[in-house]
């Protein structure tokens, strides 16, 4: 009997080189790892394919159509918006996505934006790297204000093993934590995000994006928020309603916010908030989810559940 015939569409964004590949190369089965695949080469790539492992490339309804084989489809991430889930229930194809592999990741990832943002070190590393605190006639540097975050109050939205997390190291630092309801959920007896927001001095992102919470931060939920409050994406661009934070950053209408990922990805050279150069904006480029540990858990778990699809 031959062995399952797969491809894996995007292997470059785990940086496979990088990772323990013993369990994956011992597979029953012969794989074929593409680093990346462009739009117009994934109906030639996955038409004779018995599965296939993708991360974010595109697996529409016209491009699963050409694949008269498929089966399984390993996500080697969370989110799935990526895939044509109604078409593969139709047609008999297994969809398994991997969760929490990325949790201490993320949630240490989340923590830098933060503090990052409380401490304004980005300023005063650039003061360092200038030479103001050599020709200062003071030992330190004190000219942007630093927050401290013991006692303050942080707004968690998305609640999952994620969310606990960051309450976890939320708490840790002495902060007081609520948890906003889910957005369109009206039997959640938590309260709204809109009521906490003006109470919030840290508010922070982890939940998928859904219809009831796309642009949940807008220019209305931001305008309820502190003048030195602070705002943390590491879930999903669409979350936010880009030109509206970059309004209210620019007005002063909230502290800083720390971005993690953009409503488009990779962005364009000319987004406005990458053209911003706001010293109150951090954006780093969708690696929360990426140390090593990170995703050496991820392939495990993918090849895991490879493996028992193969051999069920």
């Amino acid at each position: 009997m031959s062995k399952p015939q797969g491809v894996f569409l995007d292997a470059e964004t785990l940086q496979l080189d990088s990772l323990n590949c013993t369990a994956l190369n011992q597979l029953a089965v012969s794989l074929t790892c593409y680093p990346t695949t462009g739009p117009e080469e994934v109906k030639s790539r996955i038409e004779h394919a018995d599965f296939v492992l993708v991360n974010k490339v595109v697996l529409d309804e016209a491009a699963l159509k050409t694949a008269v084989n498929l089966k399984y489809i390993g996500v080697t991430a969370t989110g799935m918006n990526n895939i044509d889930l109604d078409f593969c229930n139709a047609n008999n194809i297994k969809v398994q996505n991997v969760e929490g592999y990325g949790t201490d990741s993320v949630a240490q990832h989340t923590l830098m934006l933060i503090l990052n943002l409380a401490t304004q070190f980005p300023r005063y590393q650039q003061q360092v790297t200038q030479g103001a605190w050599s020709t200062s006639s003071h030992f330190c540097l004190l000219d942007f204000p630093i927050t401290q975050l013991a006692d303050k109050h942080a707004v968690i939205l998305g609640h999952g093993e994620l969310g606990k997390r960051v309450e976890h190291l939320l708490t840790g630092l002495g902060m007081q934590v609520s948890i906003a309801a889910r957005p369109g959920k009206k039997d959640d007896p938590r309260p709204s995000l809109a009521s906490l927001l003006p109470s919030a001095d840290v508010v922070t992102l982890h939940c998928p994006l859904t219809d009831d919470n796309k642009h949940i931060i807008n220019s209305q939920t931001l305008g309820l928020m502190k003048p030195s409050s602070i705002l943390v994406n590491t879930a999903r661009g669409g979350l936010i309603d880009e030109n509206a934070l970059l309004t209210a950053l620019k007005q002063g209408q909230i502290g800083g916010a720390g971005l993690d990922v953009l409503s488009v990805e990779p962005p364009p050279k000319d987004h406005p908030l990458m053209q911003a150069r706001l010293p109150n904006l951090l954006i780093s480029p969708h690696n929360a989810w990426g140390a090593l540990a990170s995703r050496q858990r991820l392939l495990d778990i993918v090849v895991k559940h490879l493996n028992n699809f193969i051999t069920a």
